[in-house]
């Protein structure tokens, strides 16, 4: 939304008499202050007070308020402070030019206000636009996964294991969608994704620590497939499988690259596998467009995973951690 020095205009903007009724509620603040310091200063500029009142004037109600404030704060300015007070003429050529001015210039005001308005409720609709498109891609993205899901059932119904495996995938892609759609379309932070697929185990035994990196959608896709392929391994075979094993995520920036370890400590005796599966070939594919590379360590005490992807080309949104942080985001 936005805003004038902290003013919502959407929230406060007025009509009909409620804004001329503010328009002469700001004429009269803005005598009552002119005449507060001329009791105290002799050589104030007759008019000084009345500027503001225009602006908040037309930047509330309009051209029309905006104008009415500026009538009020002449003929006010006139009548009492200019000499002789209190009274109408005569009015020497300096006065004169004085009061044109003032007239000219809260015009200007006036002109500047409605086209910050116009402007404001230009970009208002926009985002509103915008708004309704991401909820309608929403919807459709969500239906079409539903529909993708039950032909996957209907068509692999004699090969349950495949079956398994693709539907748990687009679950996890459904899930970053989500947060994807949560951020307006932008993509999706890091630490939201492995929180997303690691929720559903004890997270006591989780750690998660790393800077907030918002990933572009695509990114931020590819990289719940290789989140899920880990924690799918790990509550199957490793960490996760049994009662005391412990998991370690941990994700780091140098331009370019981001460098994460997956580290699985506590669990069950690993080795390196005959073959890979399903998964492990997805997302290996999925990561060479991004310049990533995997390597994967299967010590005696758990799993090792390491991998980077490049940012190059990507242009993801990154927030620096709170002075005195370690971690902008970290879980224990």
């Amino acid at each position: 939304m936005v805003t004038f020095r902290g003013l919502n205009l959407r929230k406060h903007i007025l009509s009909g008499r409620q804004a001329y009724a503010f328009a002469l509620f700001c004429a009269a603040i803005a005598g009552f202050v002119r005449w507060t310091i001329g009791l105290f200063v002799d050589d104030v500029v007759p008019f000084a007070t009345f500027f503001p009142a225009v602006l908040f004037a037309a930047l509330i109600g309009g051209v029309g308020p905006g104008a009415f404030a500026a009538l009020l704060g002449g003929v006010i300015g006139w009548w009492a402070f200019l000499d002789p007070p209190m009274a109408w003429l005569p009015l020497t050529r300096g006065q004169q030019i004085s009061l044109i001015a003032y007239l000219v210039t809260s015009l200007i005001i006036v002109w500047a206000a409605n086209h910050y308005r116009s402007l404001t409720k230009r970009l208002e609709d926009e985002e509103k636009f915008r708004e309704l498109a991401v909820e309608e891609l929403a919807h459709r993205l969500k239906n079409k996964v539903a529909t993708i899901q039950s032909i996957i059932s209907l068509r692999l119904r004699e090969d349950p294991q495949a079956r398994d495996e693709i539907l748990r995938c687009l679950g996890s892609l459904r899930a970053t969608d989500d947060l994807i759609i949560a951020a307006q379309g932008k993509g999706a932070r890091v630490g939201d994704i492995v929180s997303a697929e690691l929720r559903p185990y004890d997270v006591s035994r989780i750690s998660i620590q790393g800077p907030e990196i918002l990933l572009p959608p695509k990114l931020a896709l590819t990289m719940s497939l290789l989140f899920h392929e880990l924690a799918t391994n790990a509550a199957k075979y490793g960490a996760l499988s049994g009662s005391v094993g412990k998991i370690s995520v941990h994700w780091s920036h140098s331009d370019p690259w981001v460098d994460f370890e997956w580290h699985e400590s506590d669990g069950p005796p690993v080795a390196t596998p005959s073959r890979r599966g399903f998964g492990s070939r997805l997302f290996l594919r999925a990561l060479d467009q991004f310049g990533g590379h995997v390597d994967a360590n299967f010590a005696p005490t758990g799993l090792v995973c390491k991998f980077r992807v490049s940012l190059t080309d990507t242009s993801p949104s990154i927030v620096p951690p709170a002075p005195g942080a370690t971690n902008a985001y970290a879980t224990d």
